[in-house]
This record gives C-alpha cells, sequence and structure tokens, in this order.
C-alpha cells in the first residue's frame, strides 16, 4: 500500500532524507521513530504530499504522487504534528469542510462525524467554535476528520501529542482495529513504548537515513547479533539508543 522509492529531500548541502527505500503492506501499522532532526517528518510531508521530494518516489496504492497527487491524497487520511485548524469554524462545521474537501456525501456525513466526535468525545462541543478547544481537543478533531472519508491509508505524525492517557488509550485501540480491517498506518512517534506496544514494523531513522526496520524483536536480536551489548533484555528504547549513539546499520 505504501511503496518508498529512492526517497531523498535536501535543502542546499543539508540532506534531510537521504535515499529512503521501504514498503509497507495493507493492514500494516509501520511505526517510523528517530531523535530529533532525523527526518521524520519531512519524510511523512513528502507522503502527504506537502513536499516535493528532491529525488525519488512515493507510491500509495499504486498511485505515484508526482503522477497523480489528488489521486493519491484522496486516499489517504494525513495527520500532521501542527494541525492548522480554521479556529472561528465550529468543530461540525470544520468536519463539514474537511468532508466537502473528500467528497464525502451528504446522506452519510451527518452519521459519520456525530459517531467520530462521539468516540473523541467531542459531541457536546461540536458547535463550539474551535478557539475555545484545548490543545487535546483540536488534536482529537483533526483525527475525527482525518477519518471521515475512510481512507484506505493513514499517515500520521505524532499522533498522541497532547492527549491525556485515557484518549491514547482510545487512539491505540482505534488504530489496531483499523489495521485489523485493511487500513494501512504510518506513523512517527517519539514514544517509543507505544510503537513497541502496537507497530507490527518499525523502522529507525538516523540522519535522514533509514538504519534498521523490522519487528522491534527482531531489532533486539539483530543489534545483539553484531555485537551491540545489553545487560538485560533489552527495550526497544535501549535498543534504539544503541544504534542511534553509536551510528550502527542493520
Amino acid at each position: 500500500m505504501i511503496e518508498l522509492i529512492n526517497l531523498t529531500k535536501s535543502y542546499g548541502k543539508v540532506l534531510a532524507v537521504d535515499c529512503i527505500s521501504l514498503r509497507v503492506a495493507k493492514g500494516e501499522i509501520f511505526g517510523f521513530i528517530g531523535p530529533n532532526g532525523a527526518g521524520k517528518t519531512t519524510t511523512i510531508r513528502m507522503m502527504g504530499g506537502v513536499l516535493a521530494p528532491t529525488e525519488g518516489s512515493v507510491v500509495i496504492n499504486g498511485i505515484n504522487m508526482v503522477d497523480d497527487p489528488e489521486g493519491v491524497k484522496r486516499g489517504i487520511g494525513f495527520i500532521p504534528d501542527r494541525p492548522f485548524l480554521y479556529e472561528k469554524l465550529t468543530g461540525m462545521e470544520f468536519m463539514r469542510f474537511s468532508a466537502d474537501l473528500y467528497g464525502v456525501d451528504n446522506h452519510s456525513f451527518l452519521e459519520k462525524s456525530q459517531g467520530l466526535l462521539k468516540k473523541f468525545g467531542l459531541l457536546d462541543w461540536s458547535h463550539e467554535l474551535i478557539e475555545a478547544y484545548s490543545h487535546g481537543m483540536k488534536q482529537r478533531l483533526i483525527i475525527s476528520a482525518a477519518l471521515l472519508h475512510e481512507p484506505a491509508v493513514i499517515i500520521v505524525d505524532e499522533p498522541m501529542v497532547g492527549l491525556d492517557p485515557a484518549a491514547i488509550k482510545m487512539v491505540k485501540d482505534l488504530l489496531r482495529d483499523l489495521a485489523d480491517r485493511g487500513t494501512t498506518i504510518f506513523m512517527s512517534t517519539h514514544t517509543l513504548e507505544i510503537a513497541e506496544d502496537i507497530c507490527d514494523r518499525i523502522g529507525i531513522i538516523h540522519r535522514g537515513a533509514l538504519i534498521a526496520t523490522g519487528t522491534s524483536g527482531d531489532l533486539k536480536r539483530a543489534a545483539s547479533a553484531i555485537g551491540v551489548s545489553f545487560k538485560t533484555d533489552p527495550k526497544l528504547e535501549e535498543v534504539f539508543l544503541k544504534l542511534t549513539e553509536e551510528q550502527i546499520v542493520l
């Protein structure tokens, strides 16, 4: 469902993303982790069609972003790390705006929008201006809007930022349920426990390059096999820190 082919982004002499290639299967949750400045958000913005790559391609559901950007965007739900919201709209008006962008029909809009707003605890606030929402409420609203058109692929940058523990659990359960029903999810996160908990595979990006991919167990075994030492059975956090500190490529 997702294929990145030699994806590269440079800003002058700065190489932000360095020739990344990977595939993500239908129904898979792929976690994308890396230190600050590693290139996670730049990669995700290229996948969402917000940035054009310097070289390489983004292919989603068989469609190349260069050939048909609108066709790709119609099939994805894009949740950026810092979502922009029109704060003079109400929550329901923003849902209506999003529905119109993605061609959600009027017949199903009300049921879908109310169902999502209720799931995310926003239904009672649906007719309040977004400027009155807390940061966490705004995050829940942008996730609701991204799911409205039932996308085949969800691309999300730091989905848990600003959410309370109950909302984090709800989003984790929701993503897992969507994946079990065939939705493909590409998720960047700094919260390694969440990546280890719900992701089918994980990719580690460091200094723009993809240095490791695999399940959490794969990464631990591969790190141990090449001589990276751990005192006890390592958590993903320990593996991540070792690989990025020592710039090891698996």
